[in-house]
């Protein structure tokens, strides 16, 4: 064999070695940000799976407040079905966007029925009621972390997949939209805990 023969396959050997380290690294980034989003998902049905539990519990308190109380169920469940939306595809822009709606409008509405709960002492001493309170608040800081961590994978990975040779190959290997950050309507009050007060 020639020199300039076995230099050739050389640098063709380097160039494919090259090609399936952009595609691993595109694949193990992009599996990245589906984790950190099952991540969301997991503390997103926590608090949905509370939230009824809330409501069966102050609806003895609250019987003038069905309207509240109804508010609170139906934006529960428009969030999760935005999150069975997200789930099917995390990163989608559109399917990104209506979960940050649809938590902007639950947290709205749990907002509501705090403010109907405090004309009602008995129901803020309720044991029950500030053990649910509890544990939705410690669901409200496992979220925004959990976003939190998702947004920077996916972050990590918009950045890796524009940047240059990457960028050329991200395309061909399926990569070619840019996955979405998840952020919520009300993005810089969800950095603080909800304030549940009894």
């Amino acid at each position: 064999m020639a020199v300039s023969t076995i230099v050739v396959l050389f640098v063709l050997a380097l160039l494919v070695v090259y090609v399936i380290t952009v595609y691993n690294g595109l694949v193990a980034r992009r599996n990245r940000f589906k984790n950190a989003f099952a991540q969301i998902e997991v503390q997103l049905k926590r608090r949905y799976d509370l939230i009824p539990n809330l409501v069966e519990t102050a609806k003895a308190y609250l019987k003038h407040e069905r309207d509240t109380l109804e508010a609170v169920t139906a934006a529960r469940n428009a969030a999760l079905a935005g999150l069975k939306a997200v789930a099917a595809e995390p990163g989608n822009p559109q399917n990104m966007a209506q979960l940050g709606q649809a938590e902007g409008a639950l947290s709205s509405a749990m907002g509501r029925l705090n403010v109907s709960m405090e004309a009602y002492p008995d129901l803020k001493a309720s044991q029950n009621m500030q053990q649910l309170s509890e544990e939705l608040t410690s669901t409200e800081n496992k979220v925004s972390f959990a976003r939190q961590a998702f947004n920077d994978t996916v972050m990590n990975y918009n950045s890796y997949k524009q940047s240059f040779p990457p960028v050329i190959l991200a395309g061909l290997f399926g990569h070619g939209a840019d996955a979405s950050l998840l952020q919520f309507a009300d993005s810089a009050l969800i950095q603080e805990a909800p304030k549940v007060a009894f």
